[in-house]
């Protein structure tokens, strides 16, 4: 799975990455170092803007943790924060969103980690390892999102009305992430950008053929100190190299 990642792009550099417009002008998220579920995150999308119905990509804020449009309430977001490629054309959760709304989630790089069992007086634990592309580039995660609108706000054109979310989808993983762990996101290459968000594009099985491995599977793998564990820890300190024991 990817239930952490690391995202400090400004919203300036993501535009310029991905030829996006700003959904929200002004609107800034902090770089984070340990984006967590439910947290808010930087997506790109192409969606028909409101008044012209002109075709844009935008660069907007969505809520980690899919909340499918048919959802009685949101109390299952922060456990939909993956999908598995195997099963998301046909999943009731994923299966109208892979179809039409799909993203893409900006990040540095993302978080597994490994059991560790006890030895002599060291406690078992959980060694974090900080996975991302070898030449630094972005990793452009695939992604979904969803729309939900709460019926305890009752004016539908009020702001809060509305849950924007989204879900990384996963796939089994490979060369040195598949040793940390059998889950890792899927990524796509920048070439594929416009068949992967265009919302005409949906042919399954030509959507599946665009997903990849992250980087091509060039991938710096290490471990990092477990601060990172704790969700209220968040800095780039939390990049630093795991102390030799």
């Amino acid at each position: 799975m990817c239930g952490r990642y690391v995202s400090t792009r400004s919203p300036e550099d993501l535009t310029g990455l991905f030829e996006a417009i700003p959904r929200d002008p002004g609107l800034v998220l902090p770089p984070s170092w340990n984006v967590a579920p439910t947290d808010p995150v930087w997506a790109v999308l192409e969606r028909a803007d409101r008044e012209s119905g002109v075709l844009e990509r935008q660069l907007r804020a969505l809520r980690w943790g899919l909340v499918p449009s048919w959802s009685k309430s949101t109390d299952g977001a922060a456990k939909m924060i993956n999908a598995r490629v195997e099963t998301v054309g046909e999943k009731p959760a994923y299966r109208r969103a892979f179809a039409k709304r799909r993203c893409l989630l900006p990040a540095d790089g993302f978080y597994e980690w490994e059991s560790v069992p006890a030895s002599g007086k060291t406690k078992a634990y959980k060694q974090p390892y900080f996975i991302s592309p070898q030449d630094g580039a972005v990793l452009a995660m695939a992604g979904l999102y969803e729309f939900w609108r709460d019926p305890a706000v009752k004016d539908g054109d009020d702001p809060a009305a509305w849950w924007a979310t989204c879900t990384v989808i996963t796939t089994e993983a490979t060369d040195a992430a598949g040793r940390v762990h059998p889950r890792m996101p899927l990524a796509l290459a920048p070439a594929d950008y416009d068949a992967w968000l265009d919302p005409a594009h949906e042919d399954p099985h030509a959507l599946r053929a665009l997903l990849a491995t992250p980087a091509g599977g060039r991938l710096d793998v290490r471990a990092v100190t477990t601060a990172v564990n704790n969700v209220r820890n968040n800095g780039p300190e939390l990049l630093d190299d795991a102390p030799i024991s």
